[in-house]
């Protein structure tokens, strides 16, 4: 049984772990040189005057309307990155909206062909810093659902997301993420309509999508278990597992069988990571990171590598005063 030197010296086996080695990502076999773990937050800088998400409405639709959108997003999502950059922030999420109507049947410009070297430009920027990127399709991408039609415009908007991490020209390691969906009054028949569709997908789709414990309906042991079935990674939420997680084992028990979803082609387990608005609906994200519960939650899954993604409603205030915090951390890459 396989051993990994932990951050304060102790030697701990896979099996002290409640691990099993399955051939796939080992979490706890690593040595310190080779431990990582960077920290982002999502979609929008609040201290730039800009935003990636500019759209406009469907009716006003025109090819260089679109196109001079999306250039113009591109432009700031060229400033986002930039400024993560500078501050040692170097894991970011793409908005969806970057391409506005990119998946629906209105959208007949090449925007792809057109802003190919934009695209490119960004790409290299990323690879050149060593970011790590993701997307979050909207809650209305529901991949096991019944209505044919909303299937149809879900594996779609997939498409979409997979061909702009394609065009940025990131490996596998850039994933989309997705909740498993709807119950429809059967959980079993929801899950398994889940697995069906999830393995008819194209390879583009297939080799970037991960799914999430929700807030509401399926939970990490869930999402596990289609993993058993399909091989998809998952990604654990804490603030998602601490609401919906009747009956469920402590974060340090059930991550780790978590982060062994990841294979290496896709590379370190992503974590969202948020705390409960006290004033607001279980499950709402706080307004601003409470430092003590992140530092026992990076103690609760050390020595584990985890790229951590702040669900925090002040975005990147909120990662720098993360990334301070955890600046003794030996798994922290800033630059």
């Amino acid at each position: 049984m396989g051993e990994g030197t932990v951050p304060d010296g102790i030697m701990i086996s896979v099996q002290e772990a409640g691990v099993a080695h399955t051939g796939r990502y080992n979490p706890w076999g690593r040595t310190l040189s080779r431990l990582t773990m960077k920290i982002g937050y999502p979609c929008i800088n609040q201290s730039l005057p800009c935003r990636s998400s500019r759209t406009f409405r469907l009716r006003s639709y025109t090819d260089e309307r679109l196109l001079s959108t999306v250039e113009g997003n591109l432009r700031c999502l060229g400033e986002i990155l930039r400024y993560n950059a500078s501050n040692g922030i170097l894991f970011f999420r793409i908005t969806s909206d970057l391409v506005p109507f990119a998946s629906h049947p209105v959208c007949t410009a090449d925007w792809q062909e057109s802003l190919q070297e934009e695209f490119a430009a960004i790409g290299t920027y990323i690879r050149d810093h060593h970011m790590r990127i993701s997307m979050h399709p909207d809650q209305f991408i529901v991949l096991n659902a019944k209505d044919p039609d909303v299937l149809e415009r879900s594996v779609a908007e997939l498409a979409y997301h997979a061909e702009v991490l394609d065009l940025l020209g990131l490996d596998a390691t850039a994933k989309i993420q997705l909740h498993v969906g709807g119950v429809y009054g059967d959980r079993e028949e929801s899950i398994g309509r889940f697995i069906d569709r999830y393995l008819s997908l194209d390879e583009p789709i297939v080799r970037r999508l991960v799914i999430e414990n929700d807030d509401r309906r399926y939970t990490s042991r869930e999402c596990l278990r289609i993993h058993a079935e399909t091989g998809i990674p998952v990604i654990f939420d804490t603030l998602h597992h601490r609401v919906n997680a009747s009956g469920e084992e402590p974060v340090a028990d059930i991550f780790p069988e978590v982060a062994t979803t990841w294979g290496p082609s896709d590379g370190i387990p992503m974590v969202d990571y948020s705390t409960q608005d006290t004033k607001g609906r279980p499950g709402k994200h706080a307004a601003t990171i409470d430092i003590d519960d992140l530092l026992r939650f990076t103690g609760e899954i050390r020595p584990l590598d985890v790229d951590i993604m702040l669900e925090i409603k002040d975005k990147e205030a909120s990662a720098l005063r993360a990334l301070a915090a955890l600046k003794s951390d030996v798994r922290l890459i800033r630059r």
